[in-house]
């Protein structure tokens, strides 16, 4: 687990370089595709990561919560992935 924790922190330390970059340009007034194919570096490093956030999250929390016999815990877990899921 801390290997994998290791991973995400890499990828959005990534995302905050890629992220300073895309202002400067911005604030150079760089060219737009340039600017764009930074941007999207940013977006794939942090879905990428909240990825890992939500698989690391099922294989612990949630399966935890799915064993137990708490039917109400049960449903606010479902109801929090169904929410999450529904960010892009």
């Amino acid at each position: 687990m801390e290997n994998h924790n290791k991973e995400i922190i890499t990828g959005i330390k990534k995302s905050r370089s890629h992220l300073t970059k895309v202002i400067q340009m911005l604030e150079d007034n760089e060219y737009c595709i340039d600017i764009l194919q930074q941007n999207v570096a940013v977006i794939g490093l942090l879905k990428s990561a909240n990825n890992k956030i939500l698989e690391r999250h099922l294989h612990s929390c949630f399966a935890t919560v799915m064993q137990g016999t708490d039917e109400k815990k049960k449903q606010k877990m479902i109801k929090e992935i169904l929410q999450i899921s529904r960010i892009k």
